[in-house]
C-alpha cells in the first residue's frame, strides 16, 4: 500500500464484520472490504472503505485481514478461490466453529503461507470498538503480538490463550455453552411464569437476583470439583433430585414444554442410579465429562 496508514481488509460484512470495520474507520485505518453482497459494504464506503472487486484482491490489500464469516465451511468457500493471494497473510479468523475445526484450517492456511490467529470474540456487534468488551485469541504469540494494537481495535481486552490455534475457540464455545442453556432457562421461568398469569416484566426482579447468585456458586464448586471433591457437606445429589423434580411437576401442571426441565431431571437421575445420591451435585460434572455410552 502507497499509504503511511495503518490499513486491515475485513472480509465478510455481518452485523459482525460491518461494526468490526466500522470501529477500524472510527480509529483512523485504512479499510477495505468484501462480501459476497456488495451493497452491504455502501455505508462502509461512504464512509471511506475501500471495496475490493473480489476476494484476491481483498487479500492483496492488506498483510492483516480480519474473517468474520458463519462458520469455517464458509471461510473455505470464501478464501479457497483466491488462494494464490494468501502468501504472507495473517488471518484473523472470528468466524464462529469448533476448536478441531480452527486447527485444521490453520493448518491450511500454513499450506498456503498464511498464518492464522484464532478469535473468540465475547460480545455483540453492539459491542465491537468498545474499551470494555474482550476477545480470546489463541496461535502464534509473536504473531498476537505484533497486530495487538489493530486487535484492540475490534475490542479493548485481548486475551491471547496460547499457542494451539483451538484454544479461543474452546474459550468461546464454553462461553457459548453457559449462555445458550442459561438464555433457554430464563425462556422457561417467563413460559411458566405466563402459564400463572403472570408477565416477563412481573418476574424480572426475581431473575435478576437469582442470577447474580450464580457467580457465588461458580466460585465456591470450583476448588472442590478441581479437587475431586465432590462432599454431601453443603448439599446432596438427592435433595437436588426432589428440587429439579418438583421443577419438571411445576411445568407440567401448568401445561408448558417441558423438555429443557425433563433434560436436568433425567441427568439427576443418572447421578441417583450410578450411586451418588449422598454425594454433592456437583458430583453430575464427572457423568457428564464422558459421553453415555
Amino acid at each position: 500500500m502507497n499509504s503511511t496508514k495503518q490499513s486491515v481488509t475485513v472480509i465478510g460484512l455481518g452485523p459482525m464484520g460491518h461494526a468490526m470495520a466500522g470501529a477500524f474507520l472510527d480509529r483512523g485505518y485504512e479499510v477495505t472490504v468484501w462480501n459476497r453482497t456488495a451493497s452491504r459494504a455502501d455505508a462502509l464506503v461512504e464512509r471511506g472503505a475501500i471495496l475490493a472487486p473480489n476476494v484476491e484482491k481483498a487479500l492483496a490489500s492488506n498483510e492483516l485481514v480480519i474473517l468474520s464469516l458463519t462458520d469455517y465451511d464458509a471461510v473455505y468457500a470464501t478464501l479457497e478461490p483466491a488462494t494464490a493471494a494468501l502468501a504472507g497473510r495473517t488471518l484473523v479468523n472470528l468466524s464462529s466453529d469448533t476448536p478441531d475445526k480452527a486447527r485444521a484450517a490453520a493448518r491450511w492456511a500454513a499450506e498456503w503461507g498464511a498464518v492464522q490467529l484464532t478469535g473468540g470474540v465475547t460480545v455483540p456487534p453492539a459491542g465491537i470498538g468498545e474499551a470494555e468488551s474482550s476477545t480470546f485469541y489463541s496461535g502464534p504469540r509473536h504473531v498476537f503480538d505484533r497486530h495487538r494494537p489493530a486487535l484492540e481495535v475490534i475490542t479493548g481486552r485481548t486475551d491471547h490463550r496460547g499457542e494451539d490455534p483451538g484454544l479461543a475457540a474452546l474459550m468461546y464455545q464454553i462461553g457459548m455453552v453457559m449462555f445458550w442453556t442459561s438464555m433457554l432457562s430464563y425462556w422457561q421461568a417467563i413460559a411458566l411464569a405466563d402459564a400463572n398469569g403472570l408477565t416477563a416484566a412481573d418476574i424480572l426482579p426475581h431473575a435478576v437476583e437469582t442470577a447474580n447468585s450464580l457467580p457465588g456458586f461458580f466460585s465456591f464448586y470450583a476448588d472442590r470439583i478441581d479437587a475431586g471433591r465432590h462432599i454431601g457437606d453443603v448439599d446432596r445429589l438427592a435433595m437436588g433430585m426432589a428440587s429439579v423434580e418438583h421443577v419438571l411437576h411445576t411445568n407440567a401442571d401448568a401445561g408448558v414444554d417441558t423438555t429443557l426441565p425433563a433434560a436436568v431431571v433425567e441427568l439427576f437421575r443418572r447421578g441417583m442410579d450410578a450411586g451418588r445420591a449422598g454425594a454433592s451435585f456437583s458430583t453430575l460434572v464427572e457423568l457428564m465429562k464422558k459421553a453415555e455410552a
